[in-house]
């Protein structure tokens, strides 16, 4: 069974939903989500927050956070995945923004660098992780594989 199944059935049996906050994924979580049958039973909305203004005006990012951390940020993340599980009224919030490429990295913050926040029942984790160089697809669809992956595992 796919990652995306097992979250779909986790959550269902939980009686749980869940929403995403996307930044450089640009829907890649949610789409793959509801790839899945019976997916309309644990979703109810997401968010794609490009701009720094989308996350602070539809999820509650404050822009104090995004100046003192920058924008790709275990810190943004994590106000993310607790701003969209707040607006969408769900158990579990996934909160994404990162570099995904070619351009647009520095010596702090490299293409390939994504940070994450998941808000589970209250609880708020949070992870960076350094995908490289690999392309800007492939990033994408590495964040979506540790995503699902960490979803199963915190849940």
């Amino acid at each position: 069974m796919a990652l995306e199944e097992q979250v779909v059935e986790k959550l269902i049996e939980k009686g749980w939903h869940i929403s995403f906050a996307e930044s450089c994924t640009g829907g890649l979580c949610c789409g793959t989500l509801v790839n899945v049958t019976n997916a309309s039973s644990v979703l109810d909305m997401s968010f794609v927050t490009y701009a720094n203004e989308a996350k602070i005006k539809l999820l509650g990012v404050k822009a104090d956070t995004i100046l003192s951390n920058g924008v790709v940020s275990e810190e943004v993340a994590y106000e993310m995945a607790q701003g969209v599980a707040k607006v969408a009224n769900s158990q579990v919030g996934v909160g994404i923004t990162g570099v995904a490429g070619p351009g647009g990295g520095t010596e702090r913050k490299p293409v390939g660098m994504v940070c994450f926040g998941f808000y589970i029942m209250g609880k708020v984790y949070t992870y960076t992780c350094q995908f490289g160089e690999i392309g800007r697809n492939q990033v994408r669809k590495s964040s979506v594989e540790f995503v699902f992956e960490k979803l199963l595992e915190l849940m």
